[in-house]
């Protein structure tokens, strides 16, 4: 025990120096802003990562670290809220089930950052733990703190529904959970994380619906070809990010509860069922990106922790050093590169390098504004570009989202800017000068400035 929690504390420290000293991703610059206008909703998910780091930030700073405290804290934390689930289900597994999480590289990488997956994780987490308790404890209030959880769960991201869903299947397939159905105690769990998420609904109704029928409209046309693409996609990047080892001891687990009648193993196997169920119907025609499938790893990786224990003799320390492994190789990736991959392979580079470059290059002349045509090259010209330049949005020409944060005009139509842009297809008659995102030899995007004359009024973006 005592080994264990001074893994998780040295794992941590090991996570908030990589959160100080790594490059910001664009995602991470546009959730910054968010915190910089609070409010209850946003064009592309709930508030709660934005709440997240204007508390972060206003304890240590507008650093990288100060945006991403709450990342390797909700990690450790939720590390902890796994270990006492699977205690509550299986008990002596919860170390287990709490090392696995974190040797998965998709839990590894996802510390270091901030997202809306983030709270989402951490509350997904702490919704099982109270689930767990509610089990082993028979106390009906238990369901408050599953309210409070889903209600959390709800305010990160719009795929908390899956949560509830799970939990309601799993009470009505059950005698006992019909019984406590017909009791006040979910009821009140239920009313508790509306109450906790009717800010969001509000905000929703006064801005025409924007972030629900975004994240609900995700309709594409079925294609076979695609959709096995698709899937060959989802299970690769999942070995991957689960790592190999994991992945196979966790599907095991899975499996081998279907016939396991006990409340707690149809709690594990509904809240993988559901979530996997609108995952695989998804890659019929889209792809899946590899962060959506997080909210299945707490419970993967208890199913994995609840095998028969010659089985976990065998396999856990491959399982776990796999897994570290594959962990290092990319923080080591990450901070230095030592191992020249193309482009396309080297995810960490991808999103995380050369950015602060392209804004200081782009801002250099200090024109009165610079603007681009998407929202993350905005989000890094605001964060990462010199100061008394002004990063302007043109929401009704180029991207709606900015519409909804209740910027005031601040460039007047006909002021002469830049604008930096990587579609190809952009019109730039008045071509300033072009730079290219890389590292090292590594190039990942192209950028044309170009001289713009705004066309209608435009919203100056925070700086901080």
């Amino acid at each position: 025990m005592r080994q264990a929690v001074l893994g998780l504390l040295a794992l941590t420290v090991l996570r908030l120096v990589l959160a100080a000293y790594l490059p910001m991703a664009p995602d991470e610059d546009y959730y910054f802003l968010w915190a910089q206008h609070l409010q209850a909703g946003y064009f592309d998910h709930p508030p709660m990562v934005a709440l997240w780091i204007k508390a972060s930030t206003a304890l240590i700073g507008n650093t990288p670290f100060g945006i991403r405290l709450f990342g390797p804290l909700a990690a450790a934390l939720g590390s902890v809220l796994l270990w006492d689930a699977a205690e509550q289900l299986a008990p002596g597994r919860g170390i287990i089930a709490a090392a696995l999480l974190n040797a998965t590289l998709l839990i590894g990488a996802g510390a270091i950052i901030i997202t809306p997956d983030t709270p989402l994780l951490f509350f997904w987490t702490a919704g099982l733990a109270a689930c767990a308790r509610l089990i082993n404890s028979g106390n009906p209030r238990w369901w408050l703190a599953v309210g409070l959880a889903a209600g959390c769960m709800l305010l990160s991201k719009y795929t908390a529904p899956l949560f509830i869903a799970a939990v309601f299947l799993w009470l009505v397939t059950r005698a006992e959970g019909r019984r406590q159905l017909a009791t006040p105690w979910p009821w009140a769990g239920t009313v508790l994380a509306l109450l906790i998420f009717s800010p969001n609904i509000a905000w929703n109704a006064g801005h025409h619906w924007v972030s629900f029928l975004k994240q609900g409209g995700r309709v594409a046309g079925f294609d076979p070809v695609r959709a096995a693409q698709f899937f060959g996609e989802l299970v690769g990047s999942q070995i991957g990010l689960g790592t190999p080892v994991i992945v196979a001891l966790a599907a095991l687990g899975l499996w081998r509860l279907r016939h396991d009648a006990a409340p707690g193993a149809r709690l594990v196997l509904w809240l993988a069922v559901v979530p996997g169920a609108v995952l695989l119907e998804h890659v019929l025609s889209d792809r899946v990106q590899p962060n959506w499938v997080a909210i299945l790893y707490p419970v993967a990786c208890l199913a994995a922790a609840m095998l028969p224990a010659a089985w976990l003799a065998r396999w856990l320390k491959p399982a776990l050093g796999v897994g570290f492994a594959f962990t290092a190789i990319a923080y080591v990736q990450a901070l230095a590169a030592p191992v020249p991959l193309p482009a396309a392979l080297d995810t960490a580079s991808q999103q995380l390098a050369g950015w602060h470059a392209v804004a200081r290059t782009a801002m250099a002349g200090h024109p009165v504004f610079v603007t681009s045509s998407d929202y993350a090259t905005m989000s890094v010209l605001a964060v990462d570009g010199p100061p008394g330049v002004i990063v302007a949005a043109f929401p009704n020409k180029w991207d709606w989202r900015w519409s909804y944060f209740g910027y005031k005009p601040a460039v007047p139509r006909g002021t002469f800017g830049i604008m930096v842009t990587k579609d190809p297809k952009m019109p730039c008659p008045d071509l300033l000068g072009t730079l290219t995102r890389s590292r090292g030899s590594e190039r990942f995007t192209h950028y044309r400035l170009c001289g713009y004359v705004a066309t209608e009024s435009g919203v100056a973006l925070p700086r901080p």
